[in-house]
């Protein structure tokens, strides 16, 4: 069984991770750190982990660890996954992994160098609806790809949640905008060419709040907005000239909505239905990395995936700064 490590007592863990990886078929959950051990304690015993650390290092330092899970605030997640490789441990990084593609190059290092596996945590690569989405698209259902289109909102204005603190990596295209971004590259498996955008920012936050992105690929274009100060929505649509598929519950499978995908044809007169009940994207996640910890051939997401990925969210940052068409 991998045995897990979790630094800090972060929501996204409490709600979402550890539940997973407590879950999970191929791990336990060792170990919680907190910079306030009784903290630390106190979840370790809601959730029946053992051991409970009042600082990062001593989860790091502990042979009772296989590997970490990192939800930390985003402004610090390079920093400690560059730790945790560098203490032996294999390093799963909630996103986004960093704020510039350029911060990424240290783990590819660490990696190789300490024999570990790191990988940026976009539990929507490992939900079999999103499979599915791309193994339609690549077998022609909807014929020629030409427009993609998404959006990915909600509303929080509260002043004391790192979304709305710059100095910890806040913001809505490092929180939602790298969804839509990285389940068409998933879709696809092409990168964009250039972008266009406009951002905009909260005069008091000074957060990105706002931003409505289009940017060409090959063959085809992808237009999507994202907000943390609009009413909630997800959506994602790939259209092409003989038929279309729309994905809901695209990014909170299970939460938002429940996720299925509905494939109409050109004449719209008809339309397929595929449900995926019971399914929980972090679960899969959990086991998915865990396997590949353990040596097997499974596909995680890589950091080269992450490069790439920030690499178009750079582009849009610098597009909404000039005001126009930005190379990726």
């Amino acid at each position: 069984m991998f045995r897990w490590g979790v630094l800090s007592t972060a929501k996204i863990g409490r709600e979402q991770v550890i539940p997973a990886i407590c879950d999970a078929e191929n791990g336990v959950l060792s170990a919680i750190a907190s910079r306030d051990e009784a903290r630390a304690r106190a979840l370790a015993d809601r959730f029946g982990a053992p051991h409970a650390f009042g600082s990062y290092e001593e989860l790091l330092a502990s042979n009772m660890v296989d590997g970490v899970y990192v939800p930390l605030p985003t402004s610090q997640h390079i920093e400690w996954a560059l730790k945790a490789a560098e203490a032996g441990k294999h390093v799963l990084c909630e996103k986004p992994l960093a704020l510039d593609a350029g911060d990424i190059a240290p783990l590819v290092e660490a990696e190789k160098k300490h024999g570990v596996v790191i990988s940026e945590a976009f539990m929507v690569t490992y939900h079999p609806q999103w499979a599915k989405v791309r193994e339609l698209v690549a077998e022609g259902a909807i014929g020629r790809l030409r427009q993609v289109q998404g959006a990915f909102s909600y509303f929080n204005t509260d002043p004391a949640n790192m979304r709305n603190k710059p100095e910890l990596g806040g913001g809505a295209l490092p929180d939602i905008g790298v969804y839509p971004t990285v389940t068409t590259r998933f879709v696809t498996g092409k990168e964009p060419l250039s972008v266009s955008a406009t951002v905009e920012r909260d005069p008091v936050f000074g957060t990105d709040i706002y931003a409505d992105v289009r940017a060409k690929f090959d063959g085809f274009e992808l237009a999507f907005y994202c907000s943390t100060q609009m009413a909630l929505r997800q959506v994602m649509v790939f259209h092409g000239d003989k038929g279309y598929i729309e994905v809901h519950g695209p990014f909170n499978a299970g939460d938002y909505d429940h996720p299925y995908i509905t494939l109409h044809n050109a004449g719209h007169d008809g339309a397929q239905i595929f449900r995926f009940p019971g399914v929980r994207q972090y679960k899969l996640e959990v086991e998915a990395f865990a396997r590949k910890a353990r040596g097997e051939d499974v596909e995680v997401f890589d950091l080269a995936n992450s490069i790439a990925n920030q690499k178009f969210i750079d582009a849009v940052y610098r597009a909404g700064e000039s005001g126009g068409w930005q190379n990726v």
